[in-house]
């Protein structure tokens, strides 16, 4: 293992796609979704056993969520647990959590992971990562882990790269957003496109370059805060340097402007797990093709997501293609065809009190 790499687990996220589950106090990287006995955040850090050393993992969150990543990761000391005075997109975060790595080891290998993904293939995700950073270690380059598509999905971003490859990783030619359907259908049939994963892989040196030449407000706000990380003037410094950082995405503020960005083409069972259908579609189904959690009872129910306290019986009676899931105060009973409504239901329900969002 090298004492070099460090791994940054991004873990301020609301995620109110999968409400009433993910709420503001209680976000889904924090919920073990899927029922395997871990929560989100809990299978990331373990991912990068034998990657980088647990005290090389540092989680960026906010303050609300100090107590319940300190639970749930108690190897973290204090130091690791990084609080955000403010969300300011991603690069502002990994910002942040490059220049305080890079005040203990100047020298540092670092990975960009979201806390709420599922990988299943997680001994290929390991060598894909390594590929990733042996290469960002010699060379002046920042990696992405480029994700094999398995339909035209427009939910994602899609990475284009050229065919010739330097130990195992492609330069990148284009970025793009979140395409049409026919425009991801080609992109599919083209065979040299991705799906942008938001995983990333640099050395500090890298990425301070990078800060520099695309986001320099960036880079001087946090070279000016990174003189008091480790002593009691973090907090106040850190005030400051949020303050003078424009809310802008790691993507849009430096991957698709930088010429040295290159991608490590991964087929590693990867979902981002940002809604409920992508629940569905990565649960084990019943024989009538159910996602069940909770004690049920189902009669001429199929297709259906039921997540349900432990502690409660629900009977179903001929429904198909249905969400209904249950959280603390909140029961919500869906057509799953329809989850795109979700947001629409929280911010409907912040009118009958902000402890239901």
């Amino acid at each position: 293992m090298n004492n070099t790499n460090y791994l940054i687990i991004m873990a301020g996220g609301v995620g109110t796609r999968f409400w009433p589950f993910s709420r503001q106090s209680f976000p889904k990287q924090f919920h073990d979704v899927l029922g395997t006995g871990s929560t989100l955040i809990q299978q990331t850090a373990s991912r990068f056993d034998g990657i980088c050393p647990q005290e090389n993992i540092f989680v960026v969150t906010s303050e609300d969520y100090y107590a319940i990543t300190k639970e749930q990761l108690p190897f973290l000391s204090d130091e690791q647990i990084l609080l955000e005075p403010s969300r300011r997109n991603t690069a502002p975060c990994i910002a942040y959590a490059c220049y305080k790595i890079a005040k203990k080891d100047p020298n540092a290998n670092i990975i960009v992971a979201p806390a709420d993904h599922i990988i299943l293939k997680e001994e290929e995700f390991k060598a894909r990562v390594n590929v990733g950073l042996d290469y960002s270690k010699n060379n002046d380059v920042l990696v992405t882990l480029g994700i094999t598509p398995t339909r035209p999905d427009t939910g994602y971003g899609y990475i284009q790269f050229e065919e010739k490859a330097d130990h195992g990783v492609h330069k990148v030619k284009t970025f793009t957003e979140k395409p049409n359907l026919e425009l991801a259908e080609m992109f599919l049939s083209s065979g040299d496109y991705v799906w942008n994963g938001g995983i990333f892989i640099w050395s500090f040196k890298s990425i301070k370059n990078a800060f520099t030449a695309y986001l320099p407000e960036i880079a001087d706000a946090f070279a000016i805060a990174q003189k008091h990380f480790y002593t009691p003037k973090e907090h106040e410094a850190l005030d400051i340097a949020y303050q003078r950082c424009k809310a802008i995405s790691i993507d849009n503020g430096v991957m698709e402007k930088a010429d040295n960005v290159y991608v490590v083409l991964s087929d590693i069972g990867w979902s981002d797990l940002g809604t409920w259908k992508s629940v569905y579609e990565n649960s084990n189904k019943d024989e009538n093709e159910n996602v069940i959690d909770g004690k049920t009872m189902l009669y001429k129910t199929d297709n259906c997501v039921v997540k349900m306290p432990k502690d409660k019986l629900v009977v179903i009676n001929d429904l198909s293609g249905y969400i209904v899931a249950e959280f603390n105060d909140v029961l919500m009973i869906c057509k799953l065809e329809d989850e795109q409504k979700v947001k629409q239901f929280v911010a409907d329900a912040e009118s009958h009190g902000k402890h239901f969002v």
